[in-house]
């Protein structure tokens, strides 16, 4: 979630603590290109088990891929399309111990449902911490659910991107193939070996990062197909590319040229927000007037054909009528069926810097709206087990 005007801004910090200091020398090194810290080694079975750079191996992830895939009228599609509905997501941030799993577990107890999709966000540090791509955590919840992972050509100065703070690497240097060996191909080999479908989205929200520094429109759209391109060659058949931009209609031309392609897009991601008071909206926009404008200038400019994902969505409260956000998300069921081509949503449960920014649903009125939504059938779509 990277906001709109005005922006949550990024601004350069201080390095603090050990995982700074790791992050940041990883960076250091790849961008002066000293030494390898990935060493690929072969275990007893003949299987790729990886290092990071202190040396330990974290191994690739197990298979995942299990269970006869769902049949009938409504089975999802190869790529992950639900065909009477759409799937139900959110993202949740890690629990204070740092589990992603904990937190996910308390969100649907309080939700009282399930999720189709986990929504979760990594830069290219190569650490696990964040920059491993399925983490156990994830693996574990993947195993109900399906993972939308966005990963981001940047590295993180703190944990889980508290705040907001990183560095870039530039998009026409991964274009260029300069990381290839040190972090897109180990990220693509555990991808591979997790085996289950899963959603990947490159630099969401990238016409918002042109003037945080990451390039050109046209530097980006080589990164994308670079990285469409790599998995391709190493054999990674289970990824559905998300193509995600905010869809803030103030950005339509950087918008048109950073879309890679119909060849290299199969599903159109958009992050559309009712911000009210927490950016000094004066206007409430329901979940219609909020989302509708986007999704039908996507259709008509960049693919009618492709399904659309809300990758985030939320309201603002408003505290002089608390039953607003209720109803805001109390009514999606009755709104999404009219833009069909919406097959995923994903809610953004996480509070922004700011007054009157708290986009949780965690309590009060949001929760009891948002809980009702998700009763609605259409948002009970049979998952892939693989």
């Amino acid at each position: 979630m990277r906001g709109r005007t005005p922006r949550v801004r990024r601004q350069a910090a201080a390095s603090h603590g050990t995982y700074a200091a790791l992050v940041l020398a990883t960076v250091g090194a790849l961008l002066a290109g000293l030494g390898v810290w990935w060493i690929a080694r072969t275990d007893a079975a003949g299987r790729e088990d990886d290092a990071g750079p202190s040396g330990r191996g974290h191994g690739l992830p197990g298979n995942a891929a299990s269970g006869a895939l769902p049949e009938g009228p409504c089975a999802p599609t190869e790529e992950l399309e639900p065909r009477c509905g759409a799937w139900w997501g959110a993202y949740v941030p890690y629990a204070p111990g740092g589990s992603l799993t904990e937190a996910v577990y308390a969100f649907e107890k309080k939700i009282g449902r399930r999720l189709d999709l986990v929504y979760n966000y990594h830069d290219m540090s190569d650490t696990p911490l964040d920059g491993e791509l399925l983490t156990a955590d994830e693996q574990e919840l993947g195993r109900d659910r399906l993972l939308m992972l966005a990963w981001e050509s940047t590295v993180w100065t703190e944990p889980h991107h508290a705040g907001w703070t990183e560095t870039q690497l530039g998009w026409k240097n991964i274009a260029s193939g300069r990381y290839d060996r040190d972090v897109i191909d180990p990220q693509a080999r555990r991808i591979k070996a997790y085996g289950k479908r899963l959603f990947l989205s490159f630099d969401q929200e990238a016409d918002f990062r042109i003037k945080e520094g990451a390039g050109t429109p046209e530097e980006f759209v080589a990164a994308y197909r670079h990285i469409h391109d790599r998995f391709e060659e190493l054999g990674v058949t289970n990824v559905v590319w998300v193509w995600t931009v905010s869809g803030y209609l103030g950005h339509a031309e950087q918008m048109e040229r950073l879309y890679p392609g119909d060849e290299y897009v199969d599903w159109i991601g958009m992050d559309q927000y009712n911000y009210y008071l927490c950016h000094k909206s004066p206007n409430w926009l329901d979940f219609d007037r909020s989302q509708r404008p986007s999704y039908d200038w996507l259709r008509e400019h960049i693919s009618g054909g492709k399904p659309v994902m809300l990758a985030e969505f939320a309201t603002a409260p408003d505290p002089l009528q608390p039953r607003r956000q209720r109803d805001w998300y109390a009514r999606i069921p009755e709104t999404a069926p009219t833009m069909p081509r919406v097959r995923a949503l994903v809610q953004w449960n996480r509070p922004v810097p700011g007054a009157g920014c708290d986009l949780t649903v965690n309590t009060g009125p949001g929760l009891e709206g948002y809980r009702e939504a998700g009763r609605a059938a259409y948002f009970r779509q049979p998952v892939p087990g693989r």
